[in-house]
């Protein structure tokens, strides 16, 4: 029953790379100037997503209630997930919106000195087999433990090992990919924002060399938690901007 869920949101993904595809070529073509700023904006809001994910629990913590209302609707084959899950969709496609856009922008700057048609067939291969492949590798790891279970009914011995196996992954799976996509939120948005500033993006440098002198082959992760560092306290510091205008918001309101 996840896949509906799914397919939702990879739709939002082609959709997102529908809009974005067409407005990267413009943009690069009338306002080039316009790029870095907006990959800027994209950074911060990555931060701020992962920031606000792993917040959320203190922020916004779930009531009793409403994990019941889940475990009831997971348990319910009238509920349409789809419709139960409407808000955390919304949020997986926002969130896909701005790795879309890198992924375009990126693509784009690969066949920039390409023809103009060339540069259109890139993007639309890069759209459509990004979207497949990666909601295609949802799709498996969210049915893994239904793989599970049925090699688990097996006759055979051996089958029902691998299904065991498989259900006892697939929790442990969806908890590491959680941590590890959270993770990702801040280094790719916090190496956006780094290499944004040109003195910040010296700096790491700067201090990346010095880690090559003093431990050698280890120095290639300092680059990559100094932008996590830096993704940490951009969310932080967003996801604070936001809280105060919204109760200042809901002052003048009141």
């Amino acid at each position: 029953r996840e896949l509906p869920v799914v397919w939702a949101v990879a739709k939002g993904s082609l959709i997102n790379k529908a809009i974005l595809a067409p407005a990267a070529l413009l943009i690069s073509a009338f306002a080039d100037w316009a790029i870095l700023p907006l990959l800027m904006i994209g950074g911060a809001f990555l931060c701020f997503e992962g920031f606000e994910k792993i917040s959320h629990k203190w922020l916004h913590p779930e009531t009793e209630q409403e994990r019941k209302e889940r475990k009831r609707a997971a348990n319910d084959q009238n509920v349409d997930m789809v419709a139960f899950e409407k808000e955390r969709i919304k949020g997986a496609i926002r969130t896909d919106f701005i790795l879309s856009a890198e992924i375009i922008v990126l693509a784009l700057g690969v066949v920039s000195t390409r023809p103009f048609l060339d540069q259109v067939g890139v993007l639309v291969i890069v759209a459509v087999l990004i979207t497949i492949g990666v909601y295609g590798l949802v799709a498996g790891i969210v049915k893994l433990d239904d793989l599970g279970l049925y090699l688990k009914k097996s006759a055979k011995s051996a089958v029902q090992g691998i299904g065991s196996g498989l259900l006892w992954l697939a929790p442990v799976l969806m908890k590491i990919l959680s941590i590890v996509g959270t993770a990702a939120m801040f280094m790719v948005g916090g190496g956006i924002l780094t290499h944004g500033v040109p003195a910040v993006h010296h700096w790491i440098e700067g201090v990346t060399a010095h880690a090559a002198q003093a431990v050698g082959g280890f120095s290639m992760i300092v680059p990559t938690l100094l932008d996590a560092v830096a993704g940490i306290i951009a969310g932080a510091l967003v996801l604070l901007v936001f809280t105060m205008a919204g109760k200042i918001w809901n002052l003048i309101r009141a």
